[in-house]
């Protein structure tokens, strides 16, 4: 299998870059990437630098690394443009075209994706966090009413991490509460859930992939004994279909997959854009 280096390069994060160059990478499946970041590269001096690492690389390696920037600054852009590498400038590349279309220059600043520039933008996606967090897992069923979305489960089932991402990334207040096996038992949703029942969605897994998961977390427990997972699985799903809520098995899927499934069949509006 082929194997080439790839560079992120920015003046600021170099989130947006690597965002955008892992994209156009996953279309390639017979190449292994080597990835590097170089975050913060705001002055010429440091330009340089990476300047230099580019070339080493190329040197060692015989191949030109590729190279995924997003610069506003032109004199640092060009310091990396010269390096020996396969360029690619996503604002070099669209900014030009959409001063074009809109009939104005754009702002020339730097930090804009992911600074703090909208102080409003800021404050909600830190409070959607904190929501996320103080009701994970059914920790405080207090707050049920202020939450966006309520998403049930059996443990492990992928609840918490899409709950944080739905906060980080739409600034939506995400509770979460595993189904118990009390719950379960009873096949019936707790009486603090009949209340919200407009805001569930279910999460539900392969019971194979869980028992997988789950030894890692407690190793040879019960908990993570194949019957006990095949058990809950099957009848957190049956509780799902009695209560006639939406749910989503989360095996295969990516948590930007299942949060944007959320989003669309929840008919949740973003808070973030």
């Amino acid at each position: 299998m082929d194997r080439r280096t790839i560079f992120f390069v920015s003046d600021q994060t170099g989130i947006t870059a690597e965002r955008l160059g892992q994209s156009l990478l996953t279309q390639f499946d017979e190449v292994k990437f080597k990835r590097v970041v170089l975050p913060f590269q705001n002055t010429l001096e440091k330009a340089e630098e990476a300047k230099e690492q580019i070339n080493r690389s190329f040197q060692n390696e015989g191949m030109k690394p590729v190279v995924f920037c997003t610069f506003i600054d032109d004199a640092i852009r060009d310091v990396i443009k010269s390096s020996d590498c396969a360029f690619f400038d996503f604002f070099e590349t669209f900014i030009g075209p959409l001063e074009k279309v809109l009939e104005q220059p754009s702002s020339h600043a730097t930090g804009q994706s992911h600074g703090m520039v909208d102080d409003s933008s800021y404050k909600t996606r830190i409070d959607a966090v904190n929501f996320a967090l103080k009701n994970d897992d059914g920790a405080n069923l207090n707050h049920y009413d202020e939450a966006d979305i309520i998403l049930v489960g059996v443990s492990r089932s992928g609840k918490t991490p899409t709950c944080l991402y739905l906060a980080l990334q739409f600034g939506i207040n995400a509770a979460n509460y595993p189904l118990t096996e009390e719950d379960l038992d009873l096949l019936m949703l707790p009486p603090v859930l009949k209340k919200q029942k407009k805001k569930l969605y279910g999460l539900t897994i392969d019971p194979y992939h869980l028992q997988r998961i789950r030894q890692e977390r407690r190793p040879d427990s019960r908990y993570c004994a194949l019957k006990q997972c095949i058990k809950e699985v099957d009848m957190a799903e049956d509780l799902l279909n009695l209560s006639q809520l939406p749910f989503l098995n989360t095996t295969t899927v990516s948590i930007e997959e299942i949060s944007t499934t959320i989003l669309q069949e929840m008919g949740l509006q973003r808070h973030l854009y």
